[in-house]
């Protein structure tokens, strides 16, 4: 492809309203451009990455046995009231009226809609298992669209989802799943952690992250360098440096002390010259039944939501002084002489620990030396609070590092959420009617596109891996105004279509600086240069834009450094 007839726009300065590289660099590389909040366009050059992705994702979706197709982007709203979806998705989803005023929506995801189409199509256990997937755009009005097209409006996706008799079916799939997904990732040069995940609104039991470490992630992951161990921030379970040490500390007397405005773990901690350790912090949660519930934390922990509704078994949410709370004085509750009616849990954090400071339950009281169990009943115990610098790999005891990172994939275990609901049923071995055991599985391919760049990226621009590189040859003539250069520089570029080398040829008559800059920016593997050096001495200059490592070739040894080049690079 010559330059000046693809469509390429260089920026050379920062967007406006860029938030972190990956954007400013796909904008400034002409890869993409906005249209409005959330919303991109993919120019030619973005495209043919885009493209280039779609392929890898293609290539092992179909090794691992998924079948491809293609559901529309708009979808009937009776579907999703039917999974019961259609309120609890919330203002995220996209929704619209036809002129009939029958209600629809701009697909989020696909659920609802397969299961509706395997509920016409597959009707016996002979048909199973099966796992369908397509490349689609997928809509969602992100309350705060940002980073570009890492958290866009409209962006593409590729979601499969599986059919199975039983559950032994579905963790096959969802074990090449698991691999399809990891040689994907491979694929694109990057590193990742594949870590167990809460399923949010998607539902089901079990499901892991795919995550692409990059330092402006908004996902956090926990792993253990020693064991291998990694989860999601969220739900990573961890051990305390403390946890096998009591506290042989005796049992000093309850006491009620005056702490008057004292609401929070850090104005009571230096009112009492306490460490937080040492406080206990009392959390209210309730159910949709009105069900109250107390946690207990160690002062310096965090409440973790999504650990407390798994093991509750039910959506909480955190109450707060404009609720109805039997007269209790939030910001100075604790767990001594607690409405009899609220159940407590309690953190392990707080385990073996002696001479607390807790709320009294009383407007600006609190109690120090509280102590279990004299003192407080445990209903159960538990890990409610998140992992921190410090503690420990559940598996083998060793610390435990944090990094941030990109969710690029998601794979769930479902189960018989949705056919349950939407009558999806097959008839078994047995001749019963039972409901299908479904698992899902995406990949963000535009997500992807950012994500790389977000990761393989320096002072000059994109790094792309050869994979998915745009063009993976930039043949750049340093002068088209020489005759001599110009003549070999159109005889190469000629020589390597014959080749099937992916060239994009610099025939522009511009300087040869800027070149060189655009080259960088982009991010094609290879510089092929035009010089004087060729016309004197027949050599070609070659540079890799990894390394930026230099060679003078001859033309064929030049074409075959290519060739060896792609194959080395490529997995």
């Amino acid at each position: 492809m010559r330059y000046s007839e693809f469509f390429i726009n260089t920026l050379k300065e920062e967007p406006s309203d860029w938030q972190i590289e990956s954007y400013s660099l796909c904008l400034r590389s002409g890869l993409i451009r906005k249209i409005a909040s959330g919303i991109y366009a993919f120019m030619p050059l973005g495209f043919r990455v885009l493209k280039k992705i779609e392929n890898i994702v293609r290539q092992e979706m179909d090794r691992a046995g998924a079948i491809e197709m293609l559901m529309p982007a708009m979808q009937p709203a009776d579907l999703w009231i039917k999974s019961e979806r259609w309120f609890e998705y919330g203002p995220e989803m996209f929704r619209l009226k036809d002129r009939s005023e029958r209600s629809f929506c701009l697909g989020p995801t696909h659920e609802e809609l397969i299961t509706y189409l395997a509920f016409l199509d597959i009707k016996s256990y002979k048909e199973l298992p099966v796992n369908l997937y397509q490349i689609q755009v997928k809509f969602r009005d992100e309350i705060r669209p940002r980073y570009g097209i890492l958290r866009a409006r409209e962006f593409i996706m590729k979601d499969a989802y599986s059919f199975s008799a039983n559950e032994e079916d579905l963790d096959t799939i969802y074990n090449k799943m698991y691999e399809c997904y990891s040689r994907i990732l491979d694929r694109l040069n990057l590193k990742y952690f594949a870590v167990e995940a809460d399923t949010g609104l998607i539902g089901g039991k079990y499901s892991h992250e795919f995550i692409i470490l990059s330092n402006n992630g908004e996902d956090q992951l926990v792993y253990c360098p020693s064991c291998g161990f990694s989860a999601n921030y969220e739900m990573a379970g961890f051990a305390r440096a403390d946890e096998k040490s009591q506290d042989s500390s005796v049992e000093i007397k309850l006491s009620e002390v005056f702490t008057p405005g004292t609401t929070n773990i850090k104005s009571l901690s230096e009112f009492l010259k306490v460490p937080a350790d040492l406080i206990i912090k009392t959390m209210l949660l309730k159910d949709g039944q009105g069900t109250t519930i107390a946690v207990l934390l160690r002062g310096d922990k965090e409440l973790n939501l999504v650990k407390c509704e798994k093991f509750i078994g039910k959506k909480l949410e955190l109450l707060s002084e404009s609720d109805p709370a039997g007269n209790l004085s939030i910001g100075f509750l604790g767990p001594v002489n607690l409405d009899s009616s609220i159940a407590v849990v309690a953190d392990y954090s707080i385990k073996g620990k002696k001479n607390l400071v807790a709320g009294a339950n009383k407007q600006d009281y609190h109690l120090t030396g509280v102590n279990y169990p004299r003192d407080f009943k445990v209903f159960q115990w538990g890990d409610f609070s998140f992992p921190a610098i410090g503690d420990l790999c559940m598996n083998c005891k060793n610390e435990l590092k944090f990094e941030k990172g990109i969710e690029i994939g998601h794979i769930f275990k479902l189960g018989t959420r949705y056919s349950e609901k939407m009558d999806a049923m097959f008839l078994d071995k047995d001749g019963k009617l039972k409901p299908f055991i479904m698992g899902c599985y995406g990949i963000g391919v535009s997500r992807i596109m950012a994500a790389v760049v977000e990761q393989l990226f320096d002072e000059k621009g994109i790094v792309w891996p050869i994979s998915i590189a745009p063009f993976l040859v930039n043949l750049i003539a340093i002068n088209m105004e020489d005759e001599s250069i110009f003549k070999a520089s159109e005889d190469i570029y000629s020589c390597m279509l014959n080749n099937k080398i992916d060239v994009l040829y610099d025939e522009r008559n511009v300087r040869a600086g800027v070149k060189f800059k655009d080259s960088d920016l982009i991010g094609i593997p290879l510089k092929v240069i035009v010089g004087k050096n060729y016309i004197e001495n027949k050599k070609l200059e070659i540079e890799t834009r990894k390394d930026g490592s230099k060679l003078s070739l001859s033309l064929e040894e030049a074409l075959q450094f290519i060739k060896d080049y792609k194959i080395k690079n490529i997995i």
